[in-house]
């Protein structure tokens, strides 16, 4: 689509699209749309999208219409398109998905869109660099409330519903285009911001009505992140916020954790959980929150031309998401989170033949279904770090007053790499132009290596990128000694001060790469890993040892045995979750079967140890932990005749006891908990009960084409149990000839969630190779795209194993 969709910008310029859409029907939705816009060329042809249109006219004539797309022949100077159509709801989170709550039975309606869904919903010219103005009107049952991109004008009785009139917003792309309706709770307040009118913007907090409890257990903590971070961004961004209110919403059906939809974001519903949050995901909470309200300027406000620059949007949020929780809403350990849960993403994904430059080439970029496969951990992780690492390069002034002049020169419209690399020129005097071929238009990580020269410690690069980064010393004992900053780049650096130390490179993790320490430092790492003082450098190192796993420069069993030591001691729950989830992927991916079931319940005593300990910032993490590894199905019956077990562990339990054959508490549970999350999680304990029989109707219901994508999820979380290879054999080969069917007859979303459903298992290399041979003949056919992606990605992660 690429030549066509430059052609269409070229050629169309002041769109505005007026809206009304109904919301009454149960059985599809209402579109009335009146698009105006001019053409730099009268007399050429164009063409507008839409899945569904039944009533189309160009300037008061009728337009044809076919597969999707509305011709615009003979364009004017000005021109006029009208639609009416009645479109199709979805469930699987790509258009106007609709969901009812298991707990009340209310209907919500939410238009999720992003990429090029937005046709599914509303006519549009879908293509990122083509802005529009949106004005809406949206009819809806009377007892619902509606959100938008727009501020909210008013609202009135219709004929058939309330009818809710929002004012036109400013230009933005199609994708982010967006409404939500239904019986939502709602905590609202005037955020005070100095240029808005009366000195205030309306801001709130939204989620389904069964989710009441939550919104308000939580409120507090996301009004008080939401306004630190926006009394924050408009500090340090030139702008002005560029849109009339914020609200942010907890919505149903979401396939992203979260979109930014312009003054509307949207969250997965999950983010609000019916259990008392870890401090992982309070910390992710606080992230997540930091990074799509970054998006209302990097992304909403200055958008990327085209999909080969998403990494403009996503690495710059993602960056700030982490960096803003800390500085502004008071996450000071966010970065310690990103050390072993976000970055370590980023590696394994930069190591898999996928891999691409984080600003990749446009003609790679074929379509969107190829830019949404790249939507992974380079975008977001390496992309994360490789900002990270320019602005330790540059320093903060520096890189700010650059991002400043990005903002301010492209508002309201779109840019690419070039046009960035030329906002940070002009405020420094490094070569950035150099420093982005090198990080941003390759691909792979470099390695850090530390050898001795006579006592000396002397720091080298495998690889080619400049490197500005902390090196630390310690004694024996893994106490501080010193610290200093270093410039690497071609040349080794001798580190003459720290003769006869532990030398640790990175440990303010300020840079993309893996370490390899010298042997004298290692041992003295993993005898003392547990006493270093920083969390930062602990999590760091507790990464180095896992890649060194993945690597096998160590073993797995070398690797339980450094948790046996020193996760045992840790106290901080970011580090212990971290590491622990980290922990669990390694032994079921790497280990060998026989090893498997001994290794997770060293896990499980260890997360034992934490919940027994009191320490009330690890227990919800640990106790999840432990409810889901443990063998003991007295202890875990026991747990769940307990009043005080928080919801998530009681189904982690639940769903523990199923996978050891008792599925006798799966319908209580259900009973007691009615939620979306309730629903998910019975879903996946009926599929991890281990006879054929569940195995066979679990099955049906994955490939039937009836789940919505959480459901797809939630189902196959269940059906493949680390300790039923033997049972889900026969499936495996059916994984491949029946996902790849259902993913023929699905779309973006579903092949994502199939691709996810890959069955990581605990195999024999036997096995692994049946599966591999499985997935490799069929990607010698036709696979679509975003399924395509994964399977190669996970053959990449099955030879690795091998």
């Amino acid at each position: 689509m690429l030549p066509e969709a430059r052609e269409r910008a070229d050629l169309l310029t002041d769109v505005h699209t007026r809206l009304h859409l109904d919301l009454t029907s149960t059985e599809d939705f209402g579109v009335e749309a009146t698009i105006s816009f001019r053409c730099t060329r009268p007399g050429a042809d164009s063409f507008l999208e839409l899945n569904g249109a039944s009533d189309v006219t160009l300037d008061g004539e009728p337009a044809p219409y076919a597969d999707g797309r509305i011709a615009l022949t003979g364009l004017g100077e000005d021109n006029t398109v009208r639609v009416t159509a009645r479109m199709p709801y979805v469930t699987d989170g790509d258009g106007m998905t609709v969901t009812v709550d298991p707990a009340d039975g209310e209907r919500y309606v939410c238009a999720h869109t992003s990429m090029d869904i937005a046709q599914k919903v509303v006519p549009c010219f879908d293509q990122p660099d083509i802005k529009s103005t949106f004005t809406l009107r949206v009819t809806a049952p009377s007892h619902w409330t509606v959100l938008a991109n727009g501020l909210l004008e008013g609202h009135e009785p219709g004929d058939t519903g309330t009818i809710w009139t929002f004012a036109t917003t400013p230009p933005f792309s199609s994708y982010l285009f967006t409404l939500v309706g239904g019986p939502w709770v709602s905590v609202t307040w005037d955020e005070p911001y100095a240029p808005a009118p009366g000195g205030t913007l309306p801001f709130g907090w939204h989620a389904r009505a069964s989710q009441e409890r939550e919104l308000r257990r939580d409120a507090d903590e996301l009004r008080r992140i939401t306004s630190a971070c926006f009394q924050h961004y408009t500090t340090v961004f030139e702008p002005e916020y560029p849109y009339a209110d914020y609200q942010q919403v907890f919505a149903p059906g979401l396939n992203w954790g979260a979109m930014e939809f312009p003054g509307c974001v949207v969250f997965r519903d999950a983010y609000l959980p019916p259990g008392t949050p870890t401090e992982l995901e309070r910390e992710w909470v606080a992230s997540t929150i930091a990074h799509e309200m970054a998006h209302m300027w990097f992304g909403d406000l200055v958008t990327m031309r085209w999909w080969e620059d998403s990494w403009l949007n996503e690495s710059f949020a993602d960056f700030m998401g982490f960096d803003v929780a800390g500085i502004a809403a008071g996450y000071t350990d966010a970065w310690t989170s990103a050390a072993i849960t976000r970055k370590p993403t980023g590696y394994r994904a930069d190591r898999r033949r996928s891999t691409h430059p984080i600003a990749e080439d446009t003609e790679k970029v074929v379509d969107v279904d190829t830019a949404f496969a790249n939507f992974d951990m380079i975008t977001y992780a390496k992309g994360n770090s490789a900002l990270a690492q320019l602005g330790h390069w540059l320093g903060e002034e520096d890189f700010l007053a650059g991002v400043n002049t990005h903002l301010t020169t492209h508002a309201f419209g779109n840019a690419d790499l070039a046009a960035f690399l030329d906002s940070l020129d002009s405020a420094t005097e490094h070569d950035v132009r150099a420093w982005a071929a090198a990080w941003l238009r390759t691909t792979g990580f470099d390695t850090l290596v530390v050898t001795r020269d006579g006592g000396v410690p002397v720091l080298s690069r495998e690889g080619s990128r400049p490197h500005r980064l902390t090196v630390s010393a310690y004694d024996d004992a893994m106490r501080l000694v010193g610290s200093r900053d270093v410039q690497l780049g071609d040349e080794p650096v001798r580190l003459e001060e720290f003769a006869g130390r532990v030398v640790v490179p990175n440990s303010g993790d300020e840079t993309f790469a893996v370490i390899r320490p010298d042997e004298e430092s290692w041992a003295a790492i993993t005898a003392g890993l547990s006493s270093v003082e920083s969390q930062l450098t602990r999590a760091m190192l507790w990464w180095t040892a896992i890649d060194l796993c993945e690597a096998r420069v160590i073993t797995v069993d070398d690797l339980v045995a450094l948790a046996d030591r020193h996760l045992r001691p840790e106290t901080h729950p970011l580090v212990f979750e971290g590491v622990v989830r980290n922990l669990q992927l390694v032994i079921r991916r790497y280990d060998a079967p026989s090893e498997v079931a001994a290794h997770l319940a060293v896990v499980a005593d260890i997360a034992r140890g934490a919940v027994e300990g009191g320490d009330p910032a690890l227990a919800p993490g640990a106790s999840r932990v432990l409810a889901r590894l443990s063998a003991d199905a007295g202890f875990l019956t026991d747990w769940l005749g307990r009043d005080d077990v928080d919801q998530t562990v009681r189904w982690a339990a639940v769903h523990r006891l199923a996978e050891l054959g008792d599925a006798s508490s799966i319908d209580a549970e259900a009973e007691r908990d009615k939620s979306v999350a309730g629903h998910h999680a019975a879903l996946t304990a009926r599929a991890a009960v281990p006879t054929a029989e569940a195995k066979a109707e679990a099955w049906e219901r994955l490939m039937s084409g009836d789940l919505g994508s959480h459901e797809f999820d939630a189902v196959a979380a269940g059906f493949w149990g680390w300790e039923q290879a033997d049972l889900v054999h026969p499936y495996l080969a059916r994984y491949v000839t029946d996902g790849l069917d259902l993913a023929r007859r699905s779309g973006q979303a579903m092949g994502d969630v199939i691709g996810d459903a890959f069955p990581r298992l605990p195999l024999t290399p036997d096995v692994r190779r049946e599966l591999r041979a499985a997935v490799a003949s069929a990607l010698e056919g036709e696979v679509p795209t975003v399924l395509a992606r994964a399977w190669n990605d996970a053959l990449d992660d099955l030879d690795r194993t091998l």
